[in-house]
């Protein structure tokens, strides 16, 4: 299997994720996309965010229906930070047949050589590179033996989790911004309610 791995805090999830995965989906011919829902991401640490468990449940909520995507809990259950490598590494053991694609955003190309192990990343899975139009971030170099880094462009998506948490905090409406049984997730568990925290 082709298989992509899209890690994110997902806080909450919204259209521009799903549009994403989607067109990496599609240009890169991968059999499934992965949302990984990270517990405590390394480079958010101290920030509150929304429990996990919450944030598992919009992403199975939002991708329902869809045989492409699949909700993983792998770091969700993980306790301390999610490093990527180590995601990676168990992926890569447990299913040892797939050919791994690590999705990440132009702006965290930059920051990819401050990661941990960032070398041993890019050995492990191909890195798809999502751009938006007119914008092409350079690959670092990470050295020998690294597995191609792979440019998809979609179309710009003004959406953002930051934005959503604080319209939610203010009662304005997210409708068509996220998907329905999100919005309803949201409505019934009454997230988001307090000041919306520092953009993400």
């Amino acid at each position: 299997m082709r298989l992509g791995l899209f890690g994110g805090t997902f806080d909450p999830i919204h259209v521009g994720h799903l549009i994403l995965a989607e067109q990496c989906r599609e240009a890169c011919g991968l059999d499934q996309v992965w949302f990984v829902v990270a517990n405590e991401p390394p480079h958010k640490r101290g920030r509150k965010r929304t429990g996990v468990h919450h944030r598992l449940e919009m992403a199975r909520l939002a991708i329902a229906g869809n045989p492409g995507f699949a909700a993983s809990d792998i770091e969700a259950d993980r306790s301390g930070p999610s490093y990527s490598v180590d995601t990676l590494a168990q992926v890569q053991e447990e299913r040892p047949g797939d050919e791994l694609f690590f999705l990440i955003g132009g702006d965290s190309l930059i920051d990819l050589p401050t990661w941990r192990e960032p070398d041993r990343i890019a050995r492990m899975a191909s890195i798809v590179v999502v751009n938006r139009p007119g914008a092409q971030a350079e690959a670092p170099d990470l050295g020998p033996g690294v597995k191609p880094f792979l440019p998809v462009t979609i179309p710009p998506i003004g959406v953002s989790s930051s934005d959503l948490r604080r319209r939610l905090a203010e009662g304005r409406s997210v409708r068509y911004m996220v998907p329905s049984a999100v919005a309803a997730y949201i409505e019934a568990h009454k997230l988001y309610r307090e000041p919306a925290a520092p953009a993400t």
